[in-house]
């Protein structure tokens, strides 16, 4: 069964992950310490070396709706 954020999960883009962590006023590490991910992690994301998937891709989408944060990712295709 699938939950209310796995469907309508966007694809987060680097611009997104860093607009978030910016709103939250987070730096890399403690975005990391709280998704449970290295830092290095979140600077791939910003970078655009990687995007985040899966598990980390909804708990980003979780985050940014209880903070009340309106981004403008690319949506799942």
């Amino acid at each position: 069964m699938r939950n209310q954020y796995e469907a309508k999960r966007p694809q987060w883009d680097s611009q997104g992950i860093q607009a978030l962590r910016r709103h939250l006023g987070l730096t890399q590490r403690e975005l990391a310490e709280r998704l449970g991910t290295r830092q290095q992690t979140i600077s791939e994301w910003e970078t655009g070396l990687y995007k985040p998937r899966g598990a980390s891709a909804t708990l980003l989408s979780i985050v940014a709706e209880r903070a009340n944060f309106q981004y403008q990712a690319l949506k799942k295709t």
